[in-house]
């Protein structure tokens, strides 16, 4: 029977779900409060430039393609190009160090910067090989909304297997013995706004995954996804709502009856929150739902750079160490103070897509992870962009600031204005005890009919891991109303 269901956020998550729920043959309502969908996955527009706002780096290109194949989007409408090298660390001692897919490529690398390492990176890249297929079907793949469900002796044994009470430093320090190196392969917990001092070890396998399954650039900007996504929401015929706002849902009892939308009450069979999930639930006053104590992920203060000039040197990914790694790590999520040696990212991907600036020129990306919270005031902290950038232009931009047309700079402030939860970037933090049956998941406790996806519930943060808890999400609902032909949502 066909039911009725409305999705509040039109992210990722929110979008995702629409067309899981909607080719099972319901009647889905998507309702955005902004006049775009979306959400994180955006562009700055400026002058005739355009760049992503947020995530730039596609992994797990397979998991990405599979779940738009079962949402009816053919491959072919993505232009996804894959980059080898992946992307070059400097070191502030002078030392670069460039991963590849290749592992024959990256053996000869590791011999040149880091002589006697292979046999760690080869016994790592191996162990790892078995450890990322058992943890993706037992972990990634299912939801953990019946606990019961996660805590089975086969999962106990994958857990100790991926060194899961570890931190993914210490459980680094079997493969790699220089602590550069090692660094190298930590630094990637920082892409879901993890600390690698504090993040499970489960977390290497983001490191691993990067060789073993490339990473790659969307032609257009990462961006672009979400016009594919929306074209297949008209297509579908989902119902999409935009510059309106589910301002609260009503309850009897366990159930949810309908939601207000701006003025308007709207009833519906199940309803689906897309936002940032602590911060969502207290906007729309559930914070009896869930009483728990949650720590955001890192804040960033992102840097938007239109240029009158191409770096055809530079690589479209780059990580710029500071001196002391650790030191940056404890700034931002133990004293949470402003970082001063800050390592960062860089992205400058005009070198390989000349639709993104005028002809000539190119657009740039800094990211650099800062604590979340509301407690330093970034509006005031103009000396930390302008340093920053004159940093960059000495490792790794010469005559930078000469050639810069625009600039914008985004903090953990404004994010914290678009209802990301403490202003980190990333949802939840990936600790231990936030990762896994610990995190909030698909099915929002103790209702009977609210279901929540995004980067703050299981599995976690990340475009693809995102769909994929879209895609568990839509499952769950569904058996809920009793569509059980339809589960599996395979293609």
């Amino acid at each position: 029977m066909k039911k009725h269901i409305l999705i509040a956020g039109g992210g990722i998550g929110g979008m995702i779900s629409a067309l899981y729920l909607k080719k099972a043959g319901h009647d889905v309502t998507l309702v955005e409060k902004n006049e775009r969908l979306g959400g994180r996955l955006a562009f700055v527009r400026e002058k005739g430039y355009k760049v992503d706002e947020g995530p730039t780096i596609v992994l797990l290109p397979d998991m990405l393609k599979g779940i738009l194949h079962e949402i009816g989007i053919d491959e072919s409408s993505l232009d996804l190009l894959q980059l080898d090298p992946l992307y070059t660390i400097q070191y502030q001692d002078g030392t670069s160090y460039t991963k590849y897919s290749d592992i024959l490529r990256q053996l000869d690398e590791i011999r040149r910067v880091f002589p006697k390492e292979e046999q760690g990176f080869l016994k790592f890249m191996e162990e790892m090989t078995n450890r990322f297929q058992e943890g993706q079907q037992a972990f990634l793949e299912k939801s953990f909304h019946e606990k019961r469900t996660f805590f089975t002796k086969a999962n106990m044994k994958i857990l100790m297997k991926l060194k899961a009470y570890r931190t993914v430093q210490s459980a680094l320090k079997k493969y790699f013995s220089d602590e550069r190196l090692r660094d190298a392969y930590a630094l990637q917990t920082l892409y879901v706004g993890g600390n690698p001092y504090e993040a499970s070890a489960i977390y290497s396998l983001v490191s691993y995954s990067e060789h073993a399954h490339g990473i790659y650039y969307l032609k257009g900007g990462y961006a672009s996804l979400v016009d594919i996504l929306e074209r297949q929401l008209l297509k579908m015929g989902v119902e999409v709502r935009q510059n309106e706002e589910v301002v609260q849902l009503e309850f009897e009892g366990k159930r949810v009856v309908k939601a207000k939308v701006n003025d308007e009450d709207i009833a519906a069979d199940a309803f689906v929150i897309n936002g940032d999930y602590p911060a969502a639930l207290k906007q729309l006053g559930l914070v009896e739902q869930d009483r728990r104590k949650y720590v955001p992920s890192s804040g960033c203060v992102m840097v938007y750079l239109g240029l009158n000039k191409i770096y055809h040197e530079a690589p479209v990914h780059q990580f710029f160490m500071g001196e002391h790694f650790d030191q940056h790590m404890k700034d931002v999520f133990q004293t949470k103070t402003i970082p001063q040696d800050p390592s960062f990212y860089t992205f400058h991907p005009s070198i390989i897509d000349p639709s993104l600036a005028p002809k000539g020129c190119s657009v740039l990306y800094m990211l650099i992870p800062v604590p979340s919270g509301d407690h330093i005031n970034w509006e005031e902290e103009t000396d930390f962009v302008d340093k920053m950038v004159e940093r960059l232009e000495k490792r790794g931009f010469p005559q930078l600031r000469e050639s810069i047309v625009w600039k914008k700079v985004r903090t953990p402030n404004d994010s914290m204005r678009e209802g990301l939860f403490e202003g980190g970037s990333f949802g939840l933090a990936p600790n231990l005890f936030q990762s896994g049956v610990f995190r909030p998941q698909v099915k929002v406790a103790e209702t009977d009919n609210l279901y929540a996806v995004g980067a703050s519930i299981h599995p976690g943060g990340g475009i693809p891991i995102v769909m994929q808890s879209a895609k568990l999400m839509a499952s769950v609902l569904l058996k809920d109303l009793n569509d059980r032909k339809e589960v599996k949502l395979s293609g």
